[in-house]
């Protein structure tokens, strides 16, 4: 199912081929380094190029008797390079190459990720112009409350996508930082030239200061951001859950030609997609959480964190990269039904107009108690019927009328006036 959705780029980071071929990356950088700084003879980094490579397979057998995968990976680079391979990891520690290389997988996977944001983007301004004057019931506490638009609730979503592209910038730079410190991160066998020189190589800016890792504050951020797209995600999934429900219909998700909502019941039409997204935010919620206990570590460093980021980090960005895709079929397609937003809106009367008819009470000089006690009998007599309407209660009202005229009682059911001033809104956000 992920495959239907994601992007084939994205899980091909993460593969055992990707990892591998960035290490090599990290080390021919680290390499063109110390040539530069005359340390290796320019022939040999010219042999290391050309030769430089490895094998899967190969990588797997050394690893199964050194039990280290970044000196089987190592081992594997020798052999095809040669005697010059002596000049590969100079001075270096396993994690210098491991994490400097993660955090090219990571910003190459964010690259992808911020494609897919705007791809939402677009889906959701789209549903926002169309839908700029469709006019529906507001709720709160998922009771009715007072009249809006449904392009003013996707506006507010349009909003909450922007925060999380500049979020997911913000985590970009927080993890776009390399390191080639030593051991302990105090570049006891490396001048600190070389760092700047390789992370300039790979675009990278060198972290200021790192112990053997770079520090997991940095991941967790990235992670963290993920699971807020996630849960971005799940907030939008569960309002069309909402909306799709049969006795509220008023939005739904495209259902396909040949789309079968139940093996039982031919008639139904599941918010599948919607659920599905909301189920995943879980997991990335989870990681999140996993990734925060990996900041925690040992002194200088433990690995207790290493076999986490093996299934969180291409987990997380695979998973996100699918949620946002799925996502934005869902908004592209989504089916919405003005005809029931007014049917809706105008139940028991148009109670929702409440708060314009205390007001214009309060406004001919009854006090704003006295005038919240007469509209709230009136209202309630209206919801407590099935068939109740707000509007006639207050025509047939004497202590209504003898404040209000009938004319000013049928004015305040108009919705307009409760959105006079969505164009300054939708000026405002540039829509």
């Amino acid at each position: 199912m992920i495959d239907r959705y994601s992007r084939p780029e994205m899980a091909s980071l993460w593969t055992d081929e990707a990892k591998f071929q960035t290490f090599l990356d990290v080390e021919i950088a680290v390499c063109e380094a110390h040539c530069r700084m005359g340390r290796i003879p320019k022939e040999a980094l010219e042999d290391i190029k050309q030769k430089a490579g490895f094998d899967i397979k190969r990588i797997d057998e050394i690893e199964l008797e050194v039990k280290h995968d970044v000196i089987a990976f190592l081992t594997s680079v020798a052999e095809k390079v040669g005697e010059n391979s002596r000049y590969i990891h100079l001075g270096l520690t396993s994690s210098d190459v491991i994490d400097t290389a993660l955090a090219l997988q990571m910003r190459r996977a964010a690259e992808l990720i911020a494609k897919d944001l705007e791809e939402l983007h677009d889906a959701i301004l789209l549903q926002a112009r169309k839908h700029k004057h469709t006019i529906t019931v507001g709720r709160s506490h998922g009771i009715h409350a007072e009249p809006s638009t449904f392009g003013f609730k996707m506006a507010v979503w349009l909003e909450e996508v922007k925060r999380q592209q500049e979020r997911l910038k913000a985590a970009v730079e927080m993890i776009s930082v390399g390191q080639f410190s030593g051991a302990v991160g105090t570049y006891s066998n490396i001048d600190p030239e070389l760092e700047k020189l390789t992370c300039g190589f790979l675009g990278l800016k060198p972290d200021p200061i790192s112990t053997q890792i770079i520090q997991r504050d940095r991941h967790a951020q990235f992670i963290w951001t993920l699971s807020m797209i996630g849960a971005s995600l799940e907030k939008f999934a569960v309002e069309i859950r909402h909306l799709q429900r049969t006795d509220v219909l008023e939005a739904e998700e495209p259902f396909t030609q040949g789309q079968k909502g139940s093996s039982a019941m031919p008639h139904k039409r599941n918010p599948v997609a919607s659920e599905n997204i909301s189920g995943l935010a879980r997991v990335l919620r989870g990681n999140a959480l996993a990734a925060m206990e990996n900041i925690p570590l040992w002194h200088e460093r433990d690995i207790s964190h290493s076999s986490v980021e093996r299934i969180i980090m291409p987990d997380s960005c695979i998973l996100i990269d699918y949620m946002l895709k799925r996502f934005s079929k869902v908004v592209a397609g989504l089916v919405v039904y003005p005809q029931n937003m007014r049917r809706n809106m105008d139940r028991w009367g148009g109670v929702i107009f409440s708060q314009g008819v205390m007001l214009k009470i309060v406004e001919k000089g009854m006090s704003r108690e006295e005038a919240y006690r007469v509209v709230q009998g009136n209202a309630m007599k209206a919801w407590n019927n099935e068939n109740g309407d707000f509007k006639a209660n207050l025509l047939s009202d004497k202590e209504v009328l003898s404040v209000l005229s009938r004319d000013e009682i049928e004015s305040c059911f108009d919705p307009e006036h409760y959105l006079r001033n969505l164009n300054q809104v939708f000026e405002r956000l540039g829509i």
